[in-house]
Formats: C-alpha cells, sequence, structure tokens
C-alpha cells in the first residue's frame, strides 16, 4: 500500500503553529526551532541525566483541568526524575499529539504555564515534534539534567540499618483526584492544587547525604518496594510516620491507604546511613534554591527478603488491597 503524504499546503500550518506557541520557549541550543535538531554542550566536568514522562488525557489529567496546569504537571513530573538523583536541569524535548478540539487560546495557556515553570527551575525548551490524533490529547517530555561526574544517586547503595526518609507530604495529590472527582471535600481546593501541580525538588543537595533515592510517583508503598527490591534489603514503614498535610489528616483516618498507595505525590524517598541521621532529625529540613524542604523518617531498611512491611504506632502489621498505581 502507497503510503500517504501530507499536502505541502499542510506544512506551513504547522510550523505556523509551532512558531505561535513553542517558539518563545526555545533556547539558545535550540536553533530557533529550525532544524531537524538541537545542538547542545554539556556543562564542563557535568554528566548528562536524561529522563522521559508521557502524561494522557483522562489517564493523568482531568479534561478540564485548566491548560496552564497541565503543561506544568507535565515539566515538573520529569523535573522530580532529575531532583531524585540530584541532577541540575539545562533543557526539555516535548511531543504532543494534538486532538482537533484543542484551538490556539488552549495553547496559549498551556505554553504560558510552561513558560513559567522553565523561568522558575532555569531551562528550556530543545525541540521536539507535534502530530494530530482522533484520541485523547497525548503528551510526552524527555528532560535533559546535569550533575557532577559520579555523583548522581541511585536507587541502589542502601544498606541495611540505614533510615528511610522522604520529602513534604505524602497523599494530597491522591486526594485531590478524589476531590476533583467529586468523591472527597476540599473546601480550599489545596488538594486540587496539590494534585495538578506538584513540587519538584530540584536543588535538594542529596549527594554525601544519602545512600539511595528515588522519586514517589507511584504510591510511596510502590516505589519503596522499588528501593527494598533494588537493595535486596527488607523495609518496614511506620504508618504513623509518614508525613499528612493538614487537609489530608481532616478527610479521616479511612483516607490512610489512599494517601499511601494512590501515587502523585513527586517527593523523594531516600535512605540515609545512621551516622547522618541525627543532623536531619535536629534540623528537620533540607535546604533547596527554592526554599527550605521538611523531611521525615519514616522507615529502616533491615537485612531480609526484599520488600515492605507497614505497621501502625503499636507495631501491628496493616495491610491494603494494593500497593500503587500501575500503568500496564
Amino acid at each position: 500500500m502507497k503510503k500517504k503524504v501530507a499536502p505541502l499546503t499542510d506544512l506551513p500550518q504547522e510550523f505556523s503553529f509551532i512558531h505561535r506557541h513553542f517558539a518563545g520557549l526555545a533556547g539558545p541550543a535550540a536553533l530557533g526551532l529550525k532544524d531537524d535538531a538541537a545542538v547542545f554542550t554539556p556543562p564542563a566536568g557535568k554528566e548528562l541525566v536524561i529522563a522521559a514522562d508521557a502524561m494522557v488525557e483522562n489517564v493523568h489529567f482531568l479534561p478540564d483541568d485548566p491548560p496552564e496546569t497541565i503543561g506544568r504537571k507535565l515539566l515538573r513530573c520529569n523535573l522530580s526524575d532529575l531532583a531524585a538523583m540530584g541532577a541540575t536541569p539545562e533543557g526539555w524535548l516535548l511531543t504532543l499529539a494534538r486532538p482537533p478540539g484543542l484551538d490556539d487560546n488552549w495553547f496559549e495557556a498551556f505554553c504560558g504555564g510552561l513558560k513559567a515553570d522553565q523561568e522558575y527551575f532555569g531551562l528550556s525548551l530543545l525541540g521536539g515534534d507535534t502530530t494530530s490524533t482522533r484520541g485523547p490529547l497525548v503528551l510526552s517530555l524527555t528532560i535533559l539534567g546535569s550533575v557532577m561526574q559520579g555523583q548522581a544517586i541511585r536507587r541502589s547503595g542502601a544498606r541495611a540499618g540505614d533510615g528511610l526518609w522522604v520529602t513534604g507530604t505524602i497523599g494530597d495529590g491522591a486526594l485531590g483526584l478524589r476531590a476533583l472527582q467529586g468523591t472527597l471535600s476540599d473546601p480550599s481546593g489545596y488538594l486540587a492544587n496539590r494534585y495538578r501541580l506538584p513540587q519538584p525538588r530540584i536543588g535538594l543537595s542529596l549527594y554525601g547525604l544519602a545512600s539511595a533515592a528515588m522519586d514517589v510517583s507511584d504510591g510511596l508503598l510502590q516505589d519503596a518496594g522499588h528501593l527494598a527490591r533494588e537493595n535486596g534489603l527488607t523495609l518496614t514503614i511506620t504508618a504513623s510516620m509518614v508525613p499528612r498535610s493538614k487537609a489530608a489528616l481532616a478527610c479521616g483516618p479511612e483516607w490512610l491507604e489512599t494517601c499511601l498507595t494512590g501515587g502523585d505525590d513527586y517527593e523523594i524517598l531516600f535512605a540515609v546511613p545512621p551516622a547522618h541521621e541525627e543532623m536531619l532529625e535536629h534540623a528537620g529540613i533540607l535546604e533547596t534554591p527554592h526554599g527550605a524542604v521538611p523531611v521525615s523518617r519514616i522507615g529502616r531498611f533491615e537485612e531480609g527478603n526484599a520488600g515492605v512491611t507497614v505497621i501502625d504506632g503499636q507495631g501491628e502489621r496493616l495491610s491494603f488491597a494494593k500497593g500503587g498505581w500501575s500503568h500496564l
């Protein structure tokens, strides 16, 4: 079968769309978005850190979410992956499959949100691709960061006796989704905002402090399980020690499972050797260029079969119906 080729008259329309909405996001390495690829020079003495995440309408965001928050969430989810490895953001690429119902006003707001966030976090657009679809809006972002050679923090490296720590609060994003779906009250809108706009912990200095780290995206328990398996250790988490916001606590104890397994937290989960824990416990925070971030110890790694056990304040084991979010 002969492949269909888009008529030449369609090409200027695509290029015009790119110029109108995305040229203002591009940095020097993007070459004005006029060439086949960007030309990027890594900072001297640093290694590249590269990650990618995709978001699909009705899976990762709701159809009536404000377009400016959709773009910002997409960027922030990827920034969270860099933060977990101690990397500094440098640039990003965007691929989008555009359904026919989204007009220029929608994309103007979408790019406005991206522009605000890329200026705040210090990176710029390098390039990407646009296409059309008859299905839902699909967005994919690839992010480039840099880290001093040999200083990237990986999921492996934890040892028996290390404490398990987490930044910020857990459960707000999952509860925010429930609020937007109408199954939970959120009078202040705090939880909904946390779902739409996670806070990536860019600039969190964990090198020399943490033995292993990852970001929490698919649920605290599921992602903690990844750390346990990667290090061949047993992990015990005390549910009452897991930090929750005032808004999350106000929802009641029946929402604990959702907080621990629901996902959309984009906080950093990290292992800390005992020698460093006293300093963390005394300070209770870690500084970043964007302000102080509270940190909490929630568990401990031990020798044994890889897995996660959750206990209450009296040491009794808790069980949950699921461990976290899965895409497949």
